[in-house]
């Protein structure tokens, strides 16, 4: 359902031949997350700063706990209290709603 909040929709298992999210897509999608900046129209990313390590490490289990649930994994980089995460769709080789679905899961995380 459209109007259902992405933080509280699921992943859906997307298969190759699904074709990737077009710009307007990705911009109707994009108000509803926080910050999040598009890599050549195929991916999303953003940075997260943190106090420390440790801090930064909890946040990226909390990240992994949720991309397991949701079956969706993004790219994470790790620079000591900088956390970089980074979604696109494997399979279809761009965005897919997954992407954004995932991206509203990690930004209440906060």
């Amino acid at each position: 359902n459209p109007s259902t909040p992405l933080r509280a929709r699921k992943c859906v298992p997307c298969e190759g031949g699904t074709p990737p999210l077009s710009v307007g897509e990705i911009e109707k999608y994009l108000p509803q997350i926080n910050n999040w900046e598009v890599l050549e129209n195929r991916k999303i990313t953003k940075s997260f700063k943190f106090k420390d390590f440790k801090e930064a490490m909890e946040f990226v289990n909390n990240v992994a706990d949720v991309a397991e649930k949701e079956d969706h994994h993004p790219d994470i980089t790790i620079h000591y209290s900088k956390v970089n995460i980074t979604l696109w769709t494997h399979a279809i080789g761009g965005l897919s709603e997954n992407d954004f679905i995932l991206a509203a899961k990690i930004d209440n995380i906060l």
